[in-house]
């Protein structure tokens, strides 16, 4: 089959609500600042009336990769499930805006479509409590095997371990990219999505990962050590190819034996971290799925990332391809 896209992403579909928020705030809610917790709906629209006044964007860990990609030039395809409401609506349009595939049908009777509530303090950090709605519903049924069959990389959000319907979608999407000779990718996500599932998650990454994304904290938690290098060495043991985010301090790119560095990009400020890590994942998918040398992959990982976390907002605001262009990557 001809390659159509050069990602398939497979993820949660969800709606971010971004606001500022004092350190006082995240204490007053006990929010642990810088993770994520799941809530149910009722607890979401608390939190919201709280909140102070944010904006409303389309979000979702992997879509938010999709929507990064299709900045740099690149081709991709969403799988996700949203609902028959408006905030569906709204999801559904801004993925084809951007030009991306997404064709999964919306959740009619069930629960609303996902909110994401994120409260940014003055450090950039983010807080997310996440009402996960619709996005449970996808299952197996979803998983549409023309898609992952044509996409050069198919990828796969961690966040979906939480829902064992969506794990059971895992499943057939790894099986049908490894029968098409497909490059399976994932994001560990959060680091409380790694302690939930660690047991799942190593199982899964050793029998069907070729890609693997995570930043410190998370690459540490899978394999319960406080040592980075104990947790990047543990990691090269058993994925051909991951890449490590450390904020600052750039990435690690560990492949066939070698311990590559990617430098961060300069930021002049730090407004939002939200969408770093889908970002990072972006710029060096596409890089790959365009057959760039690795180097290259990180420093076009580390240009979106240092992009998004310039403003508020999980996408880019401008064009990644022309940013690449411009330095000469």
């Amino acid at each position: 089959m001809p390659e159509l896209y050069d990602v398939a992403a497979i993820g949660n579909a969800i709606v971010d609500v971004i606001a500022p928020a004092e350190d006082s705030f995240l204490a007053d809610n006990g929010l642990a600042k810088g993770g994520m917790m799941l809530v149910d709906q009722a607890q979401s629209q608390a939190l919201y009336a709280r909140m102070a006044p944010g904006v409303e964007t389309s979000g979702g860990s992997a879509a938010n990769t999709v929507a990064g990609l299709a900045s740099f030039g690149g081709k991709g395809a969403f799988l996700g499930k949203v609902a028959d409401d408006q905030l569906g609506g709204v999801f559904a349009h801004d993925m084809r805006a951007i030009g991306a595939r997404f064709e999964n049908a919306p959740l009619v009777g069930g629960p609303a479509t996902a909110a994401c509530m994120i409260n940014v303090t003055p450090d950039g950090q983010r807080t997310m409590c996440t009402f996960l709605g619709a996005s449970t519903a996808f299952t197996e049924a979803d998983v549409e095997a023309e898609v992952i069959e044509a996409s050069k990389i198919v990828y796969l959000e961690g966040y979906l371990f939480d829902a064992d319907a969506a794990r059971r979608a895992f499943a057939k999407a790894a099986g049908l990219a490894r029968a098409s000779g497909r490059m399976l990718a994932l994001t560990l996500s959060d680091g409380f999505v790694v302690e939930r599932h660690r047991e799942a998650l190593l199982g899964f990454i050793e029998s069907q990962v070729d890609l693997l994304f995570a930043n410190e904290v998370e690459a540490k938690a899978l394999f319960q050590t406080d040592s980075f290098d104990a947790a990047a060495e543990a990691l090269r043991q058993r994925v051909k190819l991951a890449a490590v985010t450390r904020s600052e301090h750039g990435s690690v790119i560990l492949a066939d034996g070698e311990r590559l560095t990617a430098a961060a990009e300069p930021v002049e400020k730090v407004v939002d971290t939200t969408g770093a890590g889908d970002q990072y994942a972006a710029g060096f998918m596409f890089g790959l799925s365009r057959g760039r040398p690795l180097q290259v992959c990180g420093r076009l990982a580390s240009l979106a990332a240092a992009e998004v976390i310039s403003h508020y907002g999980p996408r880019p605001q401008v064009s990644l391809k022309d940013l690449a262009a411009a330095k000469g990557y």
